[in-house]
């Protein structure tokens, strides 16, 4: 099946560079979401990627009450359209109820469904409705071949500006596997695949209060994943991700990024016989 190139700003999502969603996993404050943004652009341009800054207003689905959430919707989108124009990058975050996807589409240029969430209709229509880029997270406990009957529903809601994300799969108790298989199954679809790097390589539950995760197995299944035909690579990064409030287990450091977008990179263009 012919895929379908998303148009994003001045560049496509799935066409012949790579496109990268970066960012804090949670809004902690202005200065790391500036930082992280500013050494984004700086390491994707000189590399000659597409880039998104992704960080999220709330994370909804955290193992205990008393872990980090986020500053809330109103301030957190407040926070991230400061991103948006002071650093002139797209920016994606997630929805968790329907009545979000209006506000955030007003400065998210990508909508993004949270995996445990994929299957809510609702949730999908009316991120459809708005117009914008929905990127479907698939949930660790659906087959890649699943991922058809959700794109569906944002389809026969008029938009078919859509991106499917593999984020491992559930692999007993706390773990999580990758099988990149559903790589090229998704690739059938027609829309462009992301992989989720860091998600991947979390612990689910693994801290009893918290999810845990471990971040030297990120550049493995990255790489491994360009090597599997995706066409976009998702990452969450922080500057001192041992301090971050949520998931620093599983998110590499801003210093290292570099590095490994250009092995990423370079194995995006071999298996597309690009110079």
């Amino acid at each position: 099946m012919s895929k379908h190139k998303i148009k994003l700003r001045d560049f496509e999502i799935g066409g012949d560079k790579l496109t990268i969603l970066a960012g804090p996993c949670a809004i902690e404050n202005q200065e790391i979401l500036d930082k992280t943004a500013q050494g984004l652009k700086e390491i994707t341009q000189k590399l000659g990627i597409n880039f998104v800054f992704k960080s999220s207003f709330d994370k909804a689905n955290r193992s205990s009450l008393d872990s980090y959430r986020g500053p809330g919707m109103k301030k957190g989108l407040q926070m991230l359209a400061s991103v948006k124009e002071k650093y002139d990058v797209p920016i994606v975050t997630d929805i968790h109820t329907p009545d979000q996807a209006g506000a955030v589409a007003e400065v998210a240029d990508i909508i993004q469904i949270p995996a445990f969430l994929c299957r809510q209709t609702d949730l999908l229509v009316e991120a459809g409705k708005t117009g914008k880029i929905i990127n479907i997270k698939k949930g660790q406990f659906l087959a890649p071949e699943q991922m058809k009957s959700l794109i569906k529903k944002v389809e026969e809601s008029g938009n078919k500006n859509i991106l499917v994300t593999d984020r491992g799969t559930t692999f007993g108790y706390n773990n999580l596997v990758v099988d990149f298989r559903g790589i090229p199954i998704m690739n059938e679809f027609g829309y462009p695949v992301v992989f989720d790097a860091t998600h991947s390589v979390q612990l689910p539950g693994a801290n009893g209060t918290s999810s845990g995760g471990d971040r030297r197995f990120v550049p493995t299944l990255a790489k491994s994943a360009m090597a599997a035909g995706a066409d976009v690579l998702f990452f969450e990064i922080h500057p001192e991700p041992d301090k971050a409030l949520c998931d620093g287990a599983n998110m590499i450091a801003l210093d290292k990024a570099e590095e490994l977008f250009d092995i990423c990179n370079k194995i995006f263009k071999l298996v597309r016989g690009l110079n």
